[in-house]
């Protein structure tokens, strides 16, 4: 049974259309069980009702017409359920209903099982049989098997609209995703539709080779123009090494990489657009397989390339708007950063995408400009929506399809009011941030894209808690040299001087891979990542930390910060490298300081080693991002998972307040770099807990800076006293909302459940 299940997967995922897997799977599925009947019934979420979608043994005629409310009949009953039914006489049950177009009339057996996406109903497998037969423990976990396997598949079709379904209805509908880039927006959608298909190529003999690869080369010198003028259209929005990520683009399309492999492919007997297209899914096909985020996203890269070369070989125009609305909402199954390129500015509101992580490049870049941007949102109908008027709620990862009244009105009113706040904000953001009462609470500033805004922000904070040394390793095609990494922190140390800047120490792994260092692991959150990385190739830790060193040089300002310790052996050994970097230079001639040295809090065994590492340390850090997804056990880039991670868990701030109360008793200073630090709430939180400073990105910087100038410290604490003995999440929330709206202060917090 498991190979016929391996063989039924195989055809259905190489299908070329659902419609086509359904078929096959259906056909397979009676096959391999030996019954009469194989039937795929699909839930349709407007009707609350099952609809009949592809059989084999049912009479043809009745697909699309037999319609099961929820619960009613076997099939209804078995989706209501949401667990297998298996009846050896059917008609006999209660439940039975008889529907005459059918003819299953002839048929005593029977077994449902559902297929459940996300706790989603989305359908259910049925199989049945002519003569009375109970089906036994294998055909039933045969079937259950098939069907996980099928959901996967069958929620991806119905989010790109790959399978037929009714009509959107008239009214509001709302869909959830990701949040991947903070704020709201409000405009009309604008689908974005691959340019061409690389599925639907035949294959032919080219009668001129040479001719072939002329024009390949030429589509893919169109492409490159392309490229390089999406790129320069954010020149001046986004900074260099955000626009560094379109070189990545263009090594893609260079001759020793896509057009060399696409001529060997023409040169054996294949035509140019047949050739293309096998060499791109090919390659997208190796690294979706590869269980690396970062590479994984690579894929969407070459996806989007391979299809614009193939639109300039077939003479079609990429498939985008000629002119866009002026609130246009960029939807699509997967938005690359050359489509974001290709849309005016000042008339991109918001991006949304069906593909897609918070890592992705399309993040980063909307991140940057300052885009709302839902991604990961699987359960979208793109096909419909076109010109559609929707809400986009970048705070909550959420889209509302032709919105009431009432809550167009509601969100009008929100987006008035951010824009005004941040507005009225401004003004205070060169004021010190102390509370009315006189504690002084220092702000910084996390980074890694760019320092465009170092001027802007130095007179508004006290430091860059949290420099992301990894970033620049990840937009480039190789380790970055000494000389390169050098003017990389000079230019953070300079721009920033004399404030303290910590520069972390390269962080790959997890959620971050270097496209020229894949990272291969069934569970890399839990696998070799952080010092663990980097301890275990000292050549690239002593080049960065030498780096870091030299450019340094009578600034003074450089904070080293070691991340991912679960053990003080780790930080004894990244130590002695610092201390050997150090000696290097000296004997090179070059006298640098030792830089004082911190170690992030992000394992919860480090916790319980405080003590030690205050022997060999002189700070701290905690990242609350990573500590809380492994105090909770969540990954937050799993949409399956995600609600379940909240920063202001009980037993995260129960570990927060102990980590503060032991760097107290230490006498070492301690910060706090993550998302918690950018809610203003959850800042007044951390304030009153002890910590010596809050770093954040910089949109979050006035909201929290106006949070603390209004709240007296002792308000704080009594507010820490009150949510410390409150039980749930949800709890916590409920109060931290009363208090702030009590103080007059709920307009800073971002829009909840």
């Amino acid at each position: 049974m498991l190979e016929v299940l391996r063989r039924v997967i195989q055809e259905v995922n190489g299908a070329r259309n659902l419609d086509a897997a359904l078929a096959t799977m259906v056909r397979r599925i009676r096959k391999a069980m030996q019954t009469d009947v194989c039937s795929f019934y699909l839930y349709d979420k407007e009707l609350e009702s099952l609809v009949l979608m592809e059989t084999i043994g049912l009479r043809t005629q009745a697909v699309g017409q037999v319609v099961l409310p929820l619960g009613e009949g076997l099939v209804g009953l078995v989706a209501k359920r949401s667990e297998p039914l298996n009846l050896e006489d059917a008609q006999s049950h209660p439940h039975f209903r008889y529907f005459e177009a059918t003819g299953e009339e002839r048929y005593s057996s029977f077994l449902g099982v559902p297929i459940i996406h996300q706790r989603l109903m989305l359908g259910v497998l049925v199989v049945q049989q002519a003569e009375q037969r109970q089906y036994d423990d294998e055909d039933e976990a045969f079937l259950v098997t098939m069907a996980a396997q099928l959901a996967g598949v069958l929620a991806h079709a119905l989010a790109t609209g790959n399978l037929n379904r009714r009509a959107l209805p008239s009214g509001q509908t709302m869909f959830k995703g990701v949040a991947a880039s903070p704020g709201m927006a409000m405009g009309e959608a604008v689908v974005i539709t691959p340019p061409s298909d690389l599925n639907s190529v035949p294959d032919l003999v080219p009668s001129d080779e040479d001719f072939e690869v002329a024009r390949l080369k030429e589509a893919i010198g169109k492409t490159r123009a392309e490229i390089r003028a999406a790129a320069e259209r954010l020149v001046n929005r986004i900074s260099t090494q955000e626009l560094a990520l379109f070189d990545v683009y263009q090594q893609m399309l260079g001759e020793a990489a896509l057009s060399e492999e696409v001529e060997k492919r023409i040169r054996e007997g294949q035509w140019a657009p047949g050739a293309l297209a096998d060499v791109v899914r090919r390659h997208v096909q190796y690294l979706e397989r590869v269980d690396d985020n970062y590479l994984r996203e690579r894929a969407a890269d070459i996806r989007d390339l391979g299809r614009r070369v193939l639109a300039h070989l077939q003479e079609d125009s990429p498939s985008t708007p000629e002119t866009y609305p002026d609130n246009a909402i960029l939807v699509g199954d997967e938005i690359s950063v050359a489509m974001l390129g290709e849309v005016p500015r000042d008339k991109l509101k918001g991006l949304v995408s069906v593909r897609g992580s918070s890592t992705s490049h399309v993040a980063i870049v909307a991140r940057a400009m300052g885009i709302p941007t839902v991604l990961g949102m699987v359960d979208l109908p793109l096909p419909r929506l076109s010109g559609a008027p929707v809400v986009l709620d970048g705070h909550r990862g959420r889209l509302f399809v032709r919105p009431a009244p009432e809550l167009k009105a509601r969100y009008e009113s929100l987006i008035a009011e951010e824009e005004a706040l941040s507005e009225l904000l401004s003004h205070e953001q060169d004021l010190p941030s102390e509370t009315p009462d006189g504690h002084d609470m220092p702000l910084m500033v996390n980074t890694g894209l760019a320092v465009d805004a170092a001027a802007l922000l130095k007179s508004r904070i006290s430091g860059v808690g949290l420099y992301r040394t990894e970033v620049p390793f990840m937009i480039t095609e190789r380790f970055p040299g000494e000389k390169e990494q050098t003017r990389l922190y000079r230019d953070q140390l300079e721009s920033f001087s004399p404030l303290p800047v910590v520069m972390r120490t390269l962080d790959i792994g997890g959620d971050k891979d270097l496209p020229y260092f894949p990272i291969e692991e069934a569970n890399p959150f839990l696998g070799w990542r952080g010092m663990r990385v980097t301890l275990d190739h000292p050549e690239v830790l002593m080049v960065q930390l030498r780096a870091m060193l030299k450019a340094s040089k009578e600034l003074d300002n450089l904070y080293v910060l070691f991340p991912m310790i679960t053990n003080v052996e780790e930080v004894d050994e990244a130590l002695r490298l610092l201390d050997r970097a150090i000696l290097e230079l000296g004997e090179e001639g070059i006298d640098v300081e030792r830089p004082k040295v911190g170690v992030m809090i992000e394992v919860p065994a480090t916790i319980y080693q405080m003590d030690a590492l205050a022997k060999r340390v002189d700070f701290f850090s905690v990242g609350s991002n990573d500590l809380t997804q492994y105090l909770l056990a969540v990954d937050r880039n799993n949409p399956r998972v995600s609600s379940l991670y909240d920063a202001l868990h009980p037993a995260l701030l129960g570990a927060l307040q102990e980590l503060s109360q032991d760097a107290q008793r230490l006498k070492k200073p301690i910060s706090l770099c993550g998302e918690l630090a950018g809610d203003p709430s959850g800042a007044l939180l951390l304030m009153a807990m002890g910590f010596t400073s809050l770093s954040m990105n910089a949109p979050s910087l006035p909201k929290v800076r106006a949070a603390i100038r209004r709240v007296p410290f002792r308000d704080a604490q009594q507010l820490l006293s009150e949510v410390m003995l409150l039980d749930t999440p949800a709890q916590v929330h409920m109060h931290l909302d009363k208090r702030m709206d009590d103080w007059q202060l709920s307009h800073l917090l971002p829009p909840r459940d």
